[in-house]
């Protein structure tokens, strides 16, 4: 059966915030494909929570050249389903990639030279079936390339009509200054920053978030839950099927010291007196800053996706609740 989106999409939807100074609107949470749509991965479920995330006004989905397992395959999945489900709404999605990370073999394949990026994307039009993409971010810094040659391929690719807008992510305050600079110089500024930010990962309040608002760029925050975290999964333990359990990634079993265990139960405790679980208040923290234009989500499952998107039914703070967080978590 073919699938049909939502009639009230957007009249019950997620809500949209204008990308720092652009005429672009992001939905306050958009749909991130790093883990669970590679081919290990089951695509039912992969399916269900794209059509789930749009019915619910989600318009972004932000990709990379090397997420999914293997590299590249969770672009792949999304252009299968792109064309299956949402080839007719294609002009409705902002749909990011990115590349700037190992990706394949020999000295092309990875950092900020020309020749990578622009290789790059033309693989990720490819893998994904589009003529286009609406963002393309230089995934990370490249010290060993000259900020103008990375910042010189972005900008063609928007002349060429490959993207329509370029981003950072994960770039030394100095060096993002510097990539603002040259960006707006050739005529294609930088439209928007990735970075990580949660309750336990705070330091871009002092450096990246300022300079975004001083020079108009829009931010959007990844890893909202901490890779899981934030959320009820490391409560009493590390469970066997959890990111930390596993031998590879980026959250390790030795990250969950006792001391973090109390932070989480301390906050999961504050969550509930706000009637949410703790991936809702989380991800509702982190746009408490109108800085943060949107929140990546991650899921793995429909359910998950709709947990997170009950974070929307409180986004408020008060004072002394933002101290309190901020007293937990230290």
């Amino acid at each position: 059966m073919s699938y049909t989106p939502s009639p009230d999409r957007y009249a019950n939807s997620v809500g949209y915030n204008y990308c720092g100074k652009s005429g672009l609107q992001l939905p306050r949470l958009s749909m991130g494909l790093w883990h669970n749509f590679g081919d290990v991965n089951d695509l039912t479920e992969a399916r269900k929570m794209l059509e789930t995330a749009f019915d619910n006004g989600i318009t972004h989905f932000d990709l990379a050249n090397n997420y999914g397992t293997p590299f590249g395959s969770a672009e792949a999945n999304f252009g299968k389903i792109l064309k299956e489900d949402f080839a007719r709404y294609r002009d409705e999605m902002i749909i990011s990639t990115k590349a700037g990370h190992t990706m394949w073999d020999g000295p092309y394949g990875d950092w900020g030279s020309r020749k990578y990026l622009i290789a790059s994307l033309n693989q990720s039009l490819k893998r994904m079936g589009l003529d286009y993409v609406d963002i393309f971010y230089s995934h990370r810094y490249d010290p060993h390339t000259p900020l103008e040659e990375t910042m010189g391929a972005l900008s063609d690719m928007v002349r060429q009509g490959k993207a329509l807008y370029v981003g950072i992510s994960k770039y030394p305050t100095d060096k993002a200054r510097q990539a603002y600079r040259i960006l707006a110089d050739n005529g294609t500024p930088c439209l928007i920053n990735q970075d990580r930010y949660n309750i336990l990962t705070r330091d871009i309040e002092q450096t990246v978030l300022p300079l975004a608002k001083e020079k108009g760029i829009g931010f959007i925050a990844f890893s909202p839950l901490a890779q899981g975290l934030l959320s009820n999964k490391y409560l009493k333990g590390i469970p066997e099927n959890s990111r930390a359990a596993q031998s590879y990634g980026f959250l390790q079993k030795d990250q969950i010291t006792p001391q973090l265990v109390n932070k989480l139960i301390k906050l999961n405790e504050f969550a509930k007196k706000r009637g949410q679980s703790l991936a809702q208040m989380a991800l509702a923290w982190c746009l408490h800053d109108s800085q943060v234009n949107s929140v990546i989500i991650g899921t793995s499952s429909v359910n998950q996706l709709k947990d997170n998107l009950g974070a929307l039914k409180n986004t408020h703070f008060t004072d002394e609740e933002m101290w309190l967080v901020g007293e937990i978590a230290g």
